[in-house]
């Protein structure tokens, strides 16, 4: 429908041209011719109504239209300009020996002419940008090389931004480098599944390049994209057409160089990994004064595991999925329930359960006196060794309900000094502190041990 309306609008202004530089001027001189010939007693109507005269008429006023048009006297539509974006550009050189750098991948071309050659050229779609480096050889410098345009139609002027170009032509070099490669869009595989195992096609590749290019890459990697939805179940895939990148030493992907092959093809093994482990109740804030904790139940059990799935490497250093209760100011009200979500530890992929019920039971606190012999040193400098002297035991305050601090023995009680900070050999009094994984209770340790650091 548009190019209807185009051709309309053409003739309809070849129309008013013609009526009003042809049509109108003749009209007024023959109606002049007419005046004067009946002043002077001659008959135009005679010589009008002739046939051949109108046919004469006719032809002569066509060639003076035909010619007035071809050699653009007369201008159907007044000269336009028209920009045509991210037009593609095309270099010629020699590929096999040279690195080009500089080459923009598109440039902006400007039309000038009448609109109806604008809209050919267009329509045509043979827009080109050609840089021409046929001619040229590597060198150091840059060379200053201007773009051309290819023209469709050759009454259309032509302006490019940018309508040069500095490029730098360097020889091509090669070298072999080893594969390594990423897994990517790893959150659309199945929680459940994991990548046990990857082969690639091939373990390394050639890289073209300029010698520069060449030194400064880190790494060549293929990237597998895990978001395919034939990924769905335990087994092993083959995924071909896997694109390989080159990056420097910063992660920045280097471009301007060419690797043999491309793509390769990978098998990758997927599994599914799960361990059950339970839900450790961890509290923040203090209780009102005398009162403890006397149980926790979650979901109404003393005890209750969570299945964790995810690379078997990482799950199986997970012993228990931590939750957090606030207690602070509560022991007064008997009991409290908590609705908690259980977050996934780091590394974790899926849990099968995501929320649980926490009550807690408060009774009164008691407490009473343990003594420990076994203090144990942390955290040594290396080279160093510490020994405790000069204490045969330590006493430790256990603190809970009765019932929870009947159970605590010296054995269950596990103390510590943490020598962090104490790097070099000497004597030393150190703070005894005390491992507490259970919320139930609290401990209180007043007393220091004396340490001795020697060069181990």
């Amino acid at each position: 429908m548009s190019i209807i309306k185009f051709i309309k609008k053409i003739f309809l202004a070849i129309y008013r041209v013609i009526d009003r530089l042809i049509v109108t001027p003749i009209s007024r001189l023959i109606f002049g011719i007419s005046e004067y010939l009946k002043s002077h007693n001659l008959k135009l109507d005679y010589i009008i109504s002739r046939p051949n005269f109108i046919i004469y008429v006719s032809l002569v006023l066509a060639v003076v239209m035909f010619l007035l048009i071809d050699s653009q006297v007369i201008a159907l539509v007044e000269s336009e300009a028209e920009v045509i974006t991210n037009v593609p550009v095309k270099a010629n050189y020699n590929e096999e020996a040279y690195v080009v750098e500089g080459i923009p991948e598109v440039v902006d071309v400007v039309l000038i002419g009448r609109k109806s050659d604008i809209y050919l050229a267009k329509q045509l779609g043979t827009n080109t940008v050609i840089l021409d480096l046929s001619d040229y050889k590597a060198r150091d410098s840059a060379y200053k090389v201007y773009l051309t345009y290819t023209k469709s139609i050759n009454r259309i002027n032509y302006k490019l931004d940018p309508s040069y170009v500095s490029v730098t032509i360097k020889e091509k070099v090669s070298v072999t480098r080893t594969i390594d490669y990423d897994l990517v869009n790893v959150d659309y595989l199945n929680d459940r599944l994991s990548v046990e195992n990857v082969e690639l096609s091939r373990s390394e590749v050639v890289v073209k390049g300029s010698e520069e290019a060449l030194n400064n890459i880190a790494t060549v990697k293929a990237l597998i994209d895990l978001r395919d939805n034939t990924l769905n179940n335990a087994g092993t895939y083959d995924i071909d057409n896997i694109p390989l990148l080159a990056y420097d030493s910063k992660g920045n992907i280097i471009k301007d160089i060419e690797i043999v092959p491309l793509s390769l093809t990978a098998s990758i093994t997927l599994d599914t990994y799960s361990k059950n482990v339970p839900i450790e109740v961890l509290t923040t804030g203090n209780l009102v004064t005398g009162k403890a904790i006397a149980s926790i139940l979650i979901n109404n059990s003393n005890t209750h595991s969570v299945s964790i799935y995810g690379e078997q490497e990482t799950i199986s250093g997970i012993t228990s999925v931590p939750v957090t209760i606030n207690v602070n100011g509560e022991g007064s009200n008997g009991t409290k329930s908590y609705n908690v979500t259980i977050n996934k530890p780091t590394g974790v992929r899926s849990i099968s359960e995501t929320k649980a019920n926490i009550t807690v039971t408060f009774g009164d606190e008691k407490q009473k006196e343990v003594n420990i012999s076994n203090v144990t040193a942390i955290n040594k400098a290396s080279g160093l060794e510490a020994n405790i002297v000069g204490t045969d035991s330590i006493s430790v305050i256990v603190k809970g309900v009765q019932s929870v601090i009947d159970n605590v023995s010296d054995a269950s009680i596990k103390a510590y000094v943490d020598l962090t900070n104490y790097t070099t050999p000497g004597e030393y009094d150190v703070p005894v502190k005390v491992e507490n994984n259970d919320p139930k209770l609290n401990f209180v340790v007043s007393s220091t041990v004396k340490v001795k650091i020697v060069n181990s």
